[in-house]
């Protein structure tokens, strides 16, 4: 599993809120200088707009996603044209962790090539809220357009197609809340899911004292290392039925179960069938 797998085998724990969303028009004179409690995008609509972050100027061109982290002071200004882009204030979390994002170099400028059908998507969405308001399934439409361009951002790093550049290696969240101190307890889970794991094991390996470690993992994470661990079980339990290539009997011993039974009752109550009946 890569580093932002766990996107992927924890999607069952994410939750998205929309907190405001606007489309915004400036002239050749705006200069903001501002701070976001949540996570702020920018879809930029036409003209340029200029970023300042820690030193550094970053540019947005139309087509352009600007992604903010929490708590990250930042200058914006556009040229003598002025600039148009859409807004969407938001928060994302896994669990109890609503700032999960934060703990990866995603805040920068995403470059139009690489997310284009997203954002398009996206602002489609916005004007048919702003054309029908009360009709029904809209909102859920635009948070799950919203949904693509968190999905799109994500997978662009996991292929090193993109890396933020805001940050320029600072971290806005404590060290003590890092996801990526978990990064090896992770992949040891992923390799060893055919046998027990064991508290001490897993905080042995991020170098944790096994006291310490649950509470360590929750912060981090927003669920606590059985609910991962299980998580994890169901997820490749399901894809091993899917293959339709090993008995009930087999995939327990796979995934660690002492028996069928004990397998087939973890099942049931995650999925609410036992695994004969899943389809």
């Amino acid at each position: 599993m890569n580093d932002l797998g766990i996107f992927d085998e924890l999607s069952e724990y994410i939750a998205i809120r929309m907190n405001s969303y606007r489309e915004e028009t400036h002239d050749g004179n705006w200069i903001e200088h501002k701070t976001h409690y949540d996570y702020d995008l920018w879809l930029i609509q036409s003209g340029t707009v200029r970023i300042q972050i820690n030193g550094f100027e970053h540019t947005a061109a139309p087509g352009d996603v600007v992604f903010f982290y929490p708590q990250v002071p930042y200058a914006a200004s556009t040229d003598e044209e002025g600039c148009r882009f859409i807004y969407v204030h938001f928060d994302y979390g896994i669990g109890g962790q609503q700032r999960i994002l934060s703990d990866f170099p995603l805040s920068g400028i995403i470059p139009s090539v690489l997310i284009r059908e997203e954002v398009e998507l996206f602002s489609r969405s916005c004007r048919r809220m702003r054309e029908r308001d009360n009709l029904a399934g809209n909102r859920l439409y635009l948070k799950a357009c919203l949904t693509a361009v968190i999905a799109k951002i994500i997978e662009l790093h996991g292929q090193d197609l993109y890396t933020g550049e805001f940050l320029q290696d600072k971290r806005p969240r404590k060290t003590e809340k890092n996801v990526a101190v978990l990064q090896p307890v992770f992949r040891y889970v992923f390799e060893h899911l055919h046998r027990p794991i064991k508290m001490n094991e897993l905080a042995s390996i991020a170098d944790i004292s096994e006291k310490y470690f649950i509470s360590y993992f929750k912060k981090a994470l927003g669920i606590t290392p059985g609910q991962y661990i299980y998580q994890i079980r169901m997820n490749r339990a399901r894809d091993y039925l899917y293959q339709k290539k090993y008995t009930i009997q087999q995939i327990a011993g796979l995934l660690g179960y002492p028996d069928p039974f004990t397998f087939s009752k973890a099942f049931k109550k995650y999925y609410k069938v036992p695994p004969s009946k899943f389809e």
